[in-house]
């Protein structure tokens, strides 16, 4: 399973709710509860889910998923394999494809060259069980390359109107990648972040995306300071704090999402 955590708005959550639901995975995420070999592949030059799993170790790092890119860029006879690009986190069963900010630099080179599919072909021919991919506030190569690879698409939301109104053009600009690259990407859901409970204008925003039938997903994810800790510690919330309410929350998501999964299985 391949799921890339997509919007074009900045500051939602995507790199904090790819490596919780990613850390998760691996801790207890296949069968039987041992956990799934994950992967998380960071798309973004911010390198912010790169910092999240290695802390220090991000820093100077080589072979990180401009590597890849420059590789499919620039044609060689004897490519480094997709695999040389994968580090391990000091999680077990969970491992990183790093960013670095000169990913940047490469983007429009990518775009000319049209090599959209690149990313797809390597993710396939990986042996994961799980993949993530996180992805930059933008829709360019990147983040096209990432909803050609993946199977679903989850939307972190923040309860802001100005966001609600920005959800329509990322919908369709989803369903357009859909109709011309990815038949099977399907939008699994939306995901509430940074839910405050107790305030009015959350609860209607929420309420307003129900109302129109867009998938929004249980339980939303609450604010919390604990959030900002885990980043700091370089640790996911299922490591630095396992009984934290947002802890909870973000088990109770993964497992509604495994849920869905099973049942679209068995309809198929």
């Amino acid at each position: 399973m391949k799921r890339v955590v997509f919007n074009q708005k900045g500051g939602v959550g995507k790199s904090t709710i790819a490596c919780n639901l990613a850390a998760i995975a691996a801790a207890k995420g296949g069968r039987k509860g041992q956990g799934a070999r994950t992967l998380v592949v960071d798309l973004d030059p911010q390198a912010n889910s790169t910092r999240y799993l290695l802390g220090a170790d991000a820093e100077g790092l080589e072979n990180t998923v401009t590597g890849f890119f420059d590789q499919v860029l620039n044609f060689k006879l004897r490519p480094k394999a997709t695999e040389e690009f994968i580090h391990a986190t000091p999680f077990e069963r969970l491992y990183v494809m790093p960013a670095d900010a000169a990913l940047e630099e490469l983007q429009a080179k990518l775009e000319s060259r049209y090599k959209i599919y690149k990313l797809k072909e390597a993710l396939d021919a990986l042996d994961f069980d799980e993949i993530w991919i996180d992805t930059p506030p933008a829709l360019h190569f990147y983040t096209r390359s990432a909803l050609i690879a993946a199977d679903r698409c989850l939307i972190p939301f923040d309860c802001d109107e100005f966001a609600r109104r920005a959800l329509y053009t990322l919908l369709d600009n989803v369903a357009e990648i859909r109709a011309d690259h990815n038949a099977a990407l399907e939008v699994e859901g939306i995901v509430v972040n940074q839910f405050q409970a107790r305030a009015s204008l959350p609860q209607q925003v929420v309420e307003a995306l129900r109302a129109e039938g867009l998938p929004v997903l249980e339980p939303f994810l609450s604010a919390s300071v604990k959030i900002k800790e885990s980043h700091q510690a370089a640790k996911p919330m299922i490591h630095l704090d396992p009984r934290h309410k947002v802890t909870a929350e973000f088990e109770r998501l993964f497992d509604a999402l495994q849920r869905g999964h099973k049942i679209t299985k068995q309809r198929n």
